[in-house]
Formats: structure tokens, C-alpha cells, sequence
């Protein structure tokens, strides 16, 4: 265990400390099918290659440049990124809400549309890129396959993600946003049925990351109903649902009870995901060792299933150590998975075949 941790270490600090792998380096030749090198977990870092939940746009202010971010990721060998704008905005003056408590968060498309020309312009070389429409506002369907259009004519077949898109995120109920209406969710059909029929070259389904908390400290359920109600109407549709539904909100949860719900829908909907990015899972749940146990558990029961990220929001206010350290914190639980969750999850492989990539994850080194 100290080798591979030592290995993880060497990854975060790659330039930081001068700590730089070489023989064991990361790279998308070793990702591609057929390729016969494995992955020995005792030498080379347990961080995801995959980040599939990165907010490339933050909250309002200006954003780190695609270029700083793709540097980023080529320091710490991840390989493959979603890249998400934010999908309930502030104020340009406030780089984050909870700084600006009094301001109204509305939707927009203009960082769909800002991450789109990025991309185009500093595409990089090292990591592959998938562009996410992060724009619906999920209280009000009416116009989100119109927008979706829109997007299509401007930039056709670049956006094959959604999301992450709110449901219900309690922290921005300062800012005036409010749970997503039941009724309104029956709305969702045209959009949805575009997600699940996408155009061009792939016929693979859009997937859509969704924010559902599931409740508070004080009512721990209060919202699972909503959540609950998206599965039931879109049960074809590939759904990510993000943090596991946990939030700084509720803290408390206990895991047992956690897992069961968790487990009961993924048994019901063969279609749903889950999320293990933000470190809020490490802060309140991961790092204390008699939960994670029974976490670890359960991620190598569900192990098809869960996708990793680091939730990072690009704000210009961060550097290099702020990215490293989410990627961290958020990985530390892949450490103790078994070798089968360990290659799905940390390695991409659930990623790649949601995404009909020509991509695999390599074996694992055995001996």
C-alpha cells in the first residue's frame, strides 16, 4: 500500500516537487484497444484518468484559459475530460454564488457556446475532450431542444454530453433557485427523446449529468422523490447522477441507509450512473475509515456503474496546486477498490463504454 501511494504522490506533485514518472508515464496510446500493457496499481498512481464531471466556466468572472487547464491535465495524466460550463450563473463580478448571496443564478447558454470556440481554437493533443450542453434550466423545459439546435447548427456533432444540468442544489436556494417542479418534469419529453437519439457520425445516447440532492441534514429525504420521478418517466435515457446525491447539506446520512437507496434504483434502472466527483464525498463520508469500508463495498459491488470527476471550477482565482488537489482528494477511495472496480471506475472503462469510445482500460498487472 505505501509504494501505490507513494506512486499516487508522484502523480499529484508531478512538477511541483520534481517527483516525474517516466517508465510508468500515462498516455492515450496506452487506452487504445489492443494495446498489451498493463496497469501496475504497486508502481503507478490510483488517480482517475477520466474526469467526467470538470466545470470549465465558473459560477461568473472570468475562467482559466483552456490552455492553463490543458496543462493541468497533462502534469497529472488524465487522459479524458468532460467539460462542463456551469449551468446556473451569477453575476460576471462574483466568481462564485456563496459569495454573492444576494444574486439571482439564471441559466445560459453563453459558456455552452464559449467552451465550444475554446475547444476549437486550443484543442489539445495529450487529452480527449468531450463537450457538454450545460445550458437547461429544468423548471422551465420549453426552449432546451430548441437551444440544443441551436448548438447543433453552430457546432455540428461537438456536444455529446448534458449537463451537469440542477434538479434540485439546495446551496443556490439563496440565489432564488428552487426545486425543480414535479409537473414540470413530464415537460422533459422532446429533450430527452433527442438525448436518447442523437445525429451524426456516433448513434451512441447523449448522457445527462443531473444534480438531485437528495435531502438535508434535517429532512435527509426531503427531495428523493424528484430523483425518483426522472427515473420512473425516462427509464432509456442514460442518467449520471451526480455525488451520489450527497451535498454539503446533508452530512449525516447514514451510509447504510445511503447505499440502499442507491442500490435499490440502480437495480430498478439498468441505465443509471453515478458520480463519486466533489470532495465532499472525501470530507464527510470517504476519509473516516470505518465508512469507507463499507463505501468501498459497495462501489466494487456497483462497479459498471460509477464514473469519477473532481468537480473542479475553473475560476481564474485557482492555479495548478487548487486542480491537484481536488483530483486528490476525489481519488483517494480508488486506492482500496478491488482490481475489476479499480479498471472500470479509475481507469475509464465504464466512461468508455458509456461513451462507445474506441477506447479501453488496461488490464490490470497480476503478480
Amino acid at each position: 500500500m505505501v509504494i501505490r501511494q507513494l506512486g499516487a504522490i508522484c502523480a499529484i506533485t508531478l512538477l511541483l516537487s520534481g517527483c516525474i514518472q517516466t517508465q510508468n508515464a500515462r498516455n492515450i496510446e496506452m487506452f487504445k484497444k489492443g494495446n498489451s500493457q498493463c496497469y501496475n496499481r504497486t508502481t503507478m498512481p490510483h488517480t482517475f484518468v477520466v474526469d467526467a464531471h470538470n466545470h470549465f466556466r465558473p459560477f461568473g468572472g472570468k475562467a482559466l484559459p483552456i490552455n492553463e487547464l490543458n496543462s493541468y491535465f497533462e502534469r497529472l495524466e488524465i487522459l479524458f475530460v468532460n467539460v462542463f460550463g456551469i449551468g446556473q450563473m451569477v453575476p460576471l463580478e462574483c466568481d462564485y454564488f456563496y459569495n454573492c448571496p444576494s444574486a439571482l443564478v439564471k441559466p445560459s447558454i453563453k459558456n455552452d457556446f464559449s467552451n465550444a470556440a475554446n475547444y476549437y481554437e486550443h484543442a489539445p493533443q495529450g487529452t480527449r475532450l468531450t463537450l457538454s450542453m450545460s445550458f437547461p434550466d429544468l423548471n422551465a423545459p420549453q426552449d432546451i431542444a430548441y437551444k440544443m439546435e441551436l448548438l447543433e447548427q453552430e457546432y455540428p456533432n461537438t456536444f455529446t454530453w448534458m449537463g451537469e444540468v440542477n434538479l434540485v442544489k439546495q446551496a443556490l436556494f439563496i440565489n432564488r433557485h428552487r426545486a425543480t417542479a414535479i409537473e414540470n418534469i413530464a415537460q422533459w419529453d422532446e429533450f430527452m427523446a433527442k438525448l436518447r437519439s442523437p445525429r451524426g457520425p456516433s448513434s451512441t445516447p447523449i448522457p445527462i449529468s443531473i444534480h438531485a440532492d437528495i435531502g438535508s441534514n434535517k429532512e435527509p429525504e426531503k427531495y428523493l422523490y424528484l430523483m425518483e420521478e426522472v427515473l420512473r418517466q425516462y427509464p432509456d435515457n442514460p442518467i449520471v447522477w451526480v455525488h451520489m446525491g450527497l451535498s454539503r447539506e446533508l452530512t449525516n446520512l447514514d451510509p447504510k441507509r445511503h447505499t440502499e437507496i442507491l442500490s435499490r434504483l440502480l437495480d430498478k434502472y439498468p441505465k443509471l450512473m453515478l458520480d463519486i466527483s466533489w470532495r465532499v464525498l472525501y470530507d464527510e463520508y470517504f476519509k473516516h475509515d470505518a465508512i469507507r469500508d463499507h463505501y468501498v463495498a459497495f462501489l466494487n459491488q456497483y462497479s459498471t456503474r460509477i464514473l469519477p470527476g473532481s468537480d473542479f471550477v475553473a475560476t481564474d482565482t485557482k492555479r495548478f496546486k487548487h486542480y491537484a488537489k481536488e483530483v486528490e482528494l476525489t481519488s483517494y477511495i480508488n486506492q482500496f477498490l478491488d482490481d475489476d472496480a479499480f479498471r472500470n471506475i479509475a481507469l475509464g472503462q465504464n466512461y468508455f463504454d458509456l461513451m462507445n469510445l474506441d477506447f479501453e482500460a488496461p488490464e490490470i498487472c497480476k503478480g
